[in-house]
């Protein structure tokens, strides 16, 4: 059952439906990139852990304060021959940070696995406290390598990436920074009432991009991610459109109930 929408489902933006397509798109995406990928490029997917705590503002770098070794007595200066005394623990249980989990494509160069592009395909973790400050670290320091990095935001809702300059007008985007000429990027921008375009993803100079149908990969991951059959397009869509495109997504769901 294909999406009634004709590119980007707004109602894919929910909470509910989001982190299985983001993983379900990723997959595709990796594959669209195996089929066309010169012989000596790999594509293959990785994944981050966010780690989030209840104050992000204290987190800390904490380092032990004294070595424990197993069965041995351990002396600090001169104890003047007298015994250290024994301590007893009192059992706390420890706190073990957990936050979403998000997958990546990349691309690598054989024979040496080298690192050549990053994709990534944006969240609302990477695009809302505290997880977006964790992303922008790791995407500055992704910037100060020789590698391109391809940012694809399908999402309405949240804040943008950081740029020098404010993005063209739309709600869907692809950011194509390459290592050579950075700090300026690619940046193509659309409408959610438009279709995912066909766009370029670098590779190792003097190798030629290879070229992406993302409408294919969109409707390969609704399709095969069953979305159709999940989705209720009679609730409330939860990205934050306009008041215009929310008539114009009411009017595709109408005509949707109508067949």
């Amino acid at each position: 059952m294909p999406s009634p929408f004709p590119g980007m489902d707004p109602y894919l933006e929910d909470p509910a439906f989001w982190s299985d397509f983001h993983y379900t798109f990723i997959n595709y995406w990796r594959e669209a990139l195996a089929d066309i990928l010169p012989d000596d490029y790999q594509a293959r997917i990785g994944e981050r852990v966010y780690l989030v705590e209840q104050d992000p503002d204290t987190r800390k770098l904490i380092y032990p304060d004294v070595a424990v070794s197993d069965g041995q007595q351990l002396s600090f200066g001169d104890s003047g021959g007298a015994a250290v005394a024994m301590l007893e623990p009192v059992t706390i249980p420890i706190s073990i940070l957990e936050g979403p989990r998000e997958a990546f494509v990349e691309i690598l160069h054989r024979p040496d696995r080298s690192l050549v592009t990053v994709l990534e395909l944006l969240s609302p973790a990477n695009k809302n406290q505290p997880g977006r400050v964790e992303y922008h670290l790791k995407r500055n320091a992704l910037l100060h390598q020789q590698v391109h990095l391809v940012e694809l935001d399908l999402l309405i809702g949240g804040h943008r990436v950081a740029m020098q300059k404010p993005l063209p007008p739309g709600d869907c985007y692809y950011i194509v920074s390459r290592w050579e000429p950075r700090p300026d990027s690619q940046v193509y921008a659309w409408s959610i009432r438009q279709p995912l375009p066909r766009l370029r993803v670098p590779l190792r100079a003097p190798d030629n991009d290879v070229v992406i149908d993302y409408a294919a990969v969109f409707t390969t991951a609704y399709d095969r991610g069953r979305f159709g059959r999940s989705i209720s397009y009679q609730s409330p869509c939860q990205a934050p459109l306009s008041a215009a495109d929310q008539a114009w997504a009411d009017s595709i769901v109408a005509q949707k109930s109508q067949r």
